[in-house]
């Protein structure tokens, strides 16, 4: 006779299985966390979700294969408990889960984030018990739960921009005994209600700093955040916070990426051949190729956010082996495009875009080529933000 499945039971091996691993990546050093790892239950928070498929559709889209106990149990519970993103809302819209089916392409837009990562995050922003946090992007529930198992629900508040998403994380952190502080709003505006706090952990990405985390944490308290951009360039600060307002920290290692915050989402640009008709200088030859920042490298990662801090409003698309940037909020543009045994370049507009992409992978060879942590960001007192390195020019931060 087969016994019905029984997840509750089911999970148990699995999740050790999985605290086990995290322990042995070093992410588990601290008792608490390893303790939340091996209690919360990740199941409960992601009934359904989305993993891609091994093969493109044949228009080239990411098939997106949807994964729930009913359809496949044994598949969504050890999915559950593998150190993978599960996605579980695409381009700002709830999928009907009464009655799913196979997507073809669609940008994710909520999911609950590999586990390592969501660990990593806590650990890296110094969380220690007795502290307040604000979450920003309660997404499934399932970090805001940890946090709850760490710290005690009465010092976790977490806000999530997507009232749907928010109503389904609380149904089950409640159902888990979880009663932390949740509230549907912008992560730009932070959480004032509960302010101030001793640490900020985003787990979305924005294009800089936004004020009010500043000056929502308390003087010495930190703000992990995750920097982005439409290059799609990405980074990671620890921020610590002065008495006067200000706040500083290093950019931490590593190619993690998050989610956009919406409303530093990238505008749409149009055709790109629309914008490279106007482009009536040049060409010259390129100083340096697009692989630069398109390659897929851990320097190209890094050098292309250090790009987008010198054309904050490009976005980069590739067609018919033409590399174009097109920023939407200047006018300008600019094309590139094989030649011979190398490229050659045409732009117009008020900012000459890979003129000065050229000049920073100047800059960063001439410094050696210097990684994520020998960089620090700094907030200034009135907002102003500077990316800072001893051997490379200050530099702003897009939007100061």
């Amino acid at each position: 006779m087969t016994l019905p499945a029984d997840p509750e039971t089911d999970a148990l091996p699995m999740r050790a299985a999985m605290t086990k691993a995290l322990a042995q990546e070093g992410l588990l050093d601290d008792a608490g966390w390893r303790s939340a790892v091996a209690t919360v239950p990740r199941h409960r928070f992601v009934p359904h979700f989305y993993l891609p498929a091994d093969d493109r559709g044949g228009d080239g889209l990411t098939v997106w294969e949807l994964i729930t106990a009913d359809r496949a149990y044994g598949r969504w519970l050890s999915a559950a408990y593998s150190d993978t993103t599960l996605v579980t809302q695409f381009d700002g819209t709830e999928p009907d889960w009464r009655n799913p089916d196979v997507r073809h392409g669609g940008s994710p837009t909520s999911s609950s984030t590999m586990p390592s990562l969501v660990v990593r995050m806590w650990v890296d922003a110094e969380v220690e018990e007795g502290h307040t946090v604000l979450e920003i992007g309660t997404g499934t529930g399932y970090s805001t739960a940890l946090a709850c198992e760490r710290l005690g629900s009465s010092h976790v508040t977490s806000i999530e921009v997507d009232s749907r998403r928010l109503e389904a994380a609380a149904d089950t952190l409640h159902d888990c005994g979880y009663t932390p502080t949740l509230a549907a709003a912008d992560g730009l505006h932070g959480y004032w209600p509960e302010a101030w706090f001793d640490r900020i952990v985003t787990a979305c990405s924005f294009r800089s700093v936004p004020p009010a985390l500043v000056q929502q944490t308390r003087p010495g308290g930190k703000i992990l955040l995750n920097l982005s951009g439409w290059l799609y360039g990405h980074a990671r600060v620890l921020l610590t916070v002065a008495g006067d307002g200000s706040a500083e920290g290093p950019l931490l290692p590593g190619t993690i990426s998050f989610m956009s915050a919406r409303a530093h989402a990238a505008p749409a640009f149009g055709n790109p051949g629309d914008w490279a008709a106007g482009l009536c200088q040049g060409p010259r030859r390129a100083r340096h190729a697009p692989a630069f920042i398109t390659a897929a490298t851990t320097d190209a990662f890094h050098l292309r956010f250090l790009a987008q801090a010198a054309v904050p409003d490009a976005q980069l698309t590739v067609l018919h082996g033409v590399h174009y940037l097109i920023d939407v909020v200047s006018g300008s543009a600019a094309a590139l495009s094989p030649s011979g045994d190398g490229w050659e370049v045409r732009e117009d507009g008020p900012v000459r875009l890979w003129e000065r992409v050229e000049r920073v992978i100047d800059l960063y060879q001439a410094a050696g080529r210097p990684g994520p942590e020998e960089f620090s960001l700094r907030v200034d007192s009135v907002g102003r933000q500077f990316l800072l390195h001893p051997r490379m020019p200050d530099r702003p931060l897009h939007g100061r």
